[in-house]
């Protein structure tokens, strides 16, 4: 709606993960690097959690990009479903249906295995949204991990989720899956330094080529609101990009943002996580000066 006002050729900040606008922060450079690392490495199960909405599925998908034809990859976006399902799920996008007969997933998919490890070509699984596993989906991906030679892995996982995925991998009775997890990388919020290379590289991207559109304020703004999630630092952009248009401002000030929080429906969720870390740090400065003032008494 407002491109051709900016002179875009598409939306900068769109919620959809599109590899064209990655941008190289220091997070989610090093995440990517860890698992392209891992990979060339041969480990056999590697783990990339993070909150909603810092970019995971992104560096999935920049992750698939990276990987040659050496690699064959297999990318399971969805997978709460039954461990039988997730099998057949992997056979088909290795291209293996045809061979299945009676449901013995596992040994298809043992063979294409064994021929990829023949072939010197690398097997990868990527399971995305990986939190949503069901505890005996999990055993089946423990089985997977199970076939091997005697020198090396036939398949490497990775399992891309939440913060739940660090909980349910408690679970005792999938603690030999927990065990063999070699490679785990936390992806972390942005800085407000970050936020700013971000909001700069994706206008960039969409081939904004004029002057700073966002100001100094209204990338505090950004940030504030934000805390640093990408996603949320796309949302507030697009609706302050959206209200510059509509005002017929074109340059995005922290007025512009104030108002997209307020437009948008997540703007009660930003007020209501910004004022969760203000209670919580005003609930730790209380503390400590309740210690202090004790600490005076003991004196």
């Amino acid at each position: 709606m407002y491109e051709q006002y900016y002179g875009l050729c598409e939306s900068p900040f769109s919620l959809t993960p599109d590899t064209g606008f990655f941008v190289k922060t220091l997070t989610h450079q090093e995440a990517l690097n860890v698992l392209l690392v891992a990979l060339q490495s041969g480990d056999g199960f590697i783990k990339l959690t993070g909150e909603v909405g810092t970019g995971k599925t992104l560096i999935c998908r920049k992750l698939l990009q990276q990987l040659d034809d050496n690699y064959q990859t297999v990318y399971i976006p969805n997978p709460y479903i039954s461990c039988e399902l997730l099998l057949r799920a992997v056979v088909e996008e290795m291209g293996l249906l045809s061979r299945v007969e009676g449901g013995n997933y596992l040994s298809v998919i043992n063979q294409q295995l064994i021929q990829n490890a023949q072939q010197a070509r690398r097997t990868v699984i990527l399971l995305d949204e990986a939190q949503s596993l069901p505890v005996e989906s999990l055993e089946a991906i423990r089985l997977l991990s199970n076939l091997e030679t005697e020198k090396s892995k036939l398949v490497q996982i990775v399992l891309f989720g939440q913060a739940e995925l660090d909980a349910k991998l408690e679970d005792p009775s999938i603690r030999q899956l927990r065990q063999r997890i070699v490679h785990a990388f936390e992806l972390k919020t942005l800085s407000r330094a970050a936020v700013a290379c971000y909001i700069s590289q994706r206008l960039r991207a969409a081939g904004y080529h004029g002057a700073r559109l966002f100001d100094d304020k209204a990338i505090d703004q950004v940030f504030r609101l934000s805390m640093g999630v990408p996603r949320l630092v796309n949302l507030l952009c697009h609706k302050a990009m959206l209200l510059g248009f509509s005002s017929a401002d074109f340059y995005i000030g922290s007025h512009h943002v104030r108002s997209a929080a307020v437009d948008t429906d997540q703007s009660v969720g930003l007020r209501t996580r910004l004022s969760r870390v203000q209670h919580t740090a005003a609930a730790v400065g209380a503390t400590l000066l309740m210690l202090d003032q004790l600490f005076q008494v003991a004196l």
